[in-house]
This record gives structure tokens, sequence and C-alpha cells, in this order.
């Protein structure tokens, strides 16, 4: 699913967010450490490799909703955005948090010039957040976000099975029409 926002395009498909070919950054659902662990942030260390882990130390802890940036390593793409996501119904303010998630990688990447993103679905995982609800945060953080945009044209959010595809192509539409 494509739809044009303004001048930024946004898009969901289905896949890994460590074959994201052609963008400038993807977004680690990263831990408070920014090491590697399970779920996204495994995946993104085992593909960037050893170097990305090293890269990491100096920046971490990072706090629900934060978001730093280094480089990709031996990923496709010349940097990793790492955000922490709230884990559902322990962290204050879940939704802000997330939404901050999505706000603060796009001003990020903005700030850095880029002019392509890709987002897993954050805090979906191992930290619970329900994904339709997290869908409805996420989209309307980016939505909010586009207008202010200078650089970024072109954000994907990358979903891991075609059920969170379907869930998110949903939410985006209803938001949409609203």
């Amino acid at each position: 699913m494509e739809r044009q926002i303004g001048d930024v395009l946004l898009e969901c498909v289905k896949g890994n967010i460590v074959a994201q070919d052609g963008f400038d950054a993807i977004v680690n659902a990263a831990n408070a450490w920014l090491r590697p662990g399970g779920g996204v942030a495994g995946a993104i260390h085992r593909a960037a490799g050893p170097g990305l882990k090293e890269e990491c130390r100096p920046l971490a802890p990072i706090k629900p909703g934060e978001a730093v940036i280094t480089s990709g390593h031996n990923l496709p793409n010349p940097f990793v955005i790492h955000v922490l996501g709230p884990v559902y119904g322990i962290d204050a303010q879940p939704a802000e948090r997330l939404a901050a998630c999505y706000r603060n990688a796009l001003k990020l990447a903005d700030e850095k010039g880029l002019k392509s993103i890709a987002f897993p679905a954050i805090s979906t995982g191992a930290f619970g957040y329900p994904m339709e609800e997290a869908a409805v945060v996420a989209f309307r953080a980016i939505l909010e976000t586009i207008p202010h945009l200078r650089s970024v044209k072109r954000i994907r959010l990358v979903l891991y099975r075609k059920k969170d595809l379907d869930t998110h192509e949903g939410v985006l539409k209803r938001l949409l029409e609203e």
C-alpha cells in the first residue's frame, strides 16, 4: 500500500526490516542499552555485524521515546536510528512514548538530511503493545510529523506478518478517511 501525503510517500509492506535496500535509514526497536537481543534488535545487530554493538555502547542507555543514530555497518542502509518503545501495561503513558519514537526518529532523520526511513512495528513484539492500537498511534504520529519534514520524502512501515500488514493498511485507510 502506498499513499502520497503532501510530498512524502508513505508505504506499508510485508517484509524484513534488514532487507530494505534503497533506504537511508532503518529503525531499530531497541532495548535501553542498545544491545543485541531478540526480535528486531537481534535481527538488525546480526545483519549489521559486531561494529554496531561497539558504536551503540557509548550512546546507551536511552529512555522510552528517545532516538539515537548510528551508521548501518554491514546493512544495505547507511544509518540505523534506534528507539526505545514503551513496554505495554508497564510504562506510563505508552501511547505518548510510542508516538515519540516515531516523531523523534523522523526528526532525527530530517535533521541529518536523510530522504528515506523504514520502521518496524515498534513495541508490538516482546514489549506487548497490541498491533492495531500501536498502528493507530504510529500513523497519527507520522501524519502529524509529515508537514514539518524538509528532507524525508519516503516513509515505509515494514511488517513481518501478512496479518500485521493488513492491520496497518486498514488503520491507515481509516485515518486518512477521517
